[in-house]
C-alpha cells in the first residue's frame, strides 16, 4: 500500500497533479483574453491524466497553451461576445410585456442552453483535434447533441461548484469553497469530464478534422 507503485502514493501524485493543473489554469485565466487557451490546456492535460499518460503536468499544460493560443483566443473572444449578447438580450426581454416577452424569453433560454452545450465541447475538441475555427464550432454543436447524455452529465459536473457554494450554511464556508474551487476546481472539472470526452473521442474523428496527435 505504501510502496512507490502503491495506491497511496498514486493518490498523492494525482492530488499533486490537480494542484499544479488547477493553479496553472487559474493563473493563466486571470487575463480574461487567455482563458480559452488555459481551458484548452487543462483539458489537454485532463485527458492525458485519465489515460494515465500525464507525464509532466506543467510541461503538457504549457505545450498545449502555446500550441492552441491563437485559435483558442479567437474562440474565447467569440464565446465572450455571444455571452454578452445573450445577457443583454435576456435583460431586454425581461422588460417586455406579455405574451411576447415570455415567448422571447423561451427562445433566448434555448439559445443559452445551446451556448452551454457548445462551451462544454469547444475547448476539448480544440485540445484534441486540428481543425478550422468554423469546423471546431460545428463539431462542438454536433457532438453535444449526438452525445446528449454525456453532455447533461458534464453540465451537472460543471454546476457542482456553484451548487456547493449555494448550499453552504455560512459565509465562511462559502468563502472556503470558493477558494478551493479557484485553486483546483477547474482541474477537477476538466479531469472528471475528460472521462466522458476520452470515450467520445476514441476512434472518432470529426468531419474536417485531423487528430494530429494533439492529445496523444
Amino acid at each position: 500500500m505504501f510502496s512507490i507503485e502503491g495506491k497511496f502514493f498514486k493518490a498523492l501524485t494525482k492530488a499533486g497533479d490537480f494542484l499544479i493543473l488547477g493553479f496553472l489554469g487559474f493563473v493563466f485565466s486571470i487575463p480574461v483574453i487567455t482563458m480559452g487557451a488555459s481551458i484548452t490546456a487543462m483539458f489537454y492535460v485532463g485527458m492525458k491524466l485519465v489515460r494515465d499518460e500525464e507525464g509532466y503536468v506543467f510541461k503538457g499544460f504549457i505545450k498545449s497553451f502555446k500550441q492552441n493560443f491563437k485559435q483558442a483566443t479567437v474562440i474565447n473572444l467569440i464565446m465572450l461576445v455571444l455571452a454578452v449578447i445573450l445577457y443583454v438580450d435576456m435583460s431586454i426581454v425581461k422588460q417586455m410585456g406579455q405574451p411576447l416577452g415570455q415567448i422571447m424569453n423561451i427562445i433566448f433560454l434555448a439559445f443559452s442552453v445551446l451556448y452551454v452545450m457548445v462551451f462544454l465541447y469547444i475547448y476539448p475538441v480544440l485540445a484534441k483535434f486540428y481543425n478550422s475555427t468554423r469546423n471546431t464550432f460545428i463539431n462542438a454543436v454536433l457532438m453535444s447533441v449526438r452525445h446528449l447524455p454525456y453532455t447533461v452529465l458534464m453540465a451537472v459536473i460543471c454546476a457542482c461548484p456553484v451548487l456547493l457554494v449555494s448550499f453552504a450554511p455560512t459565509f465562511k464556508v462559502q468563502a472556503t469553497i470558493i477558494l478551493i474551487c479557484l485553486v483546483i476546481g477547474g482541474a477537477v472539472v476538466a479531469y472528471c469530464n475528460s472521462f466522458f470526452l476520452v470515450k467520445i473521442f476514441e476512434n472518432y474523428i470529426p468531419e474536417g478534422a485531423e487528430d494530429g496527435g494533439k492529445a496523444e
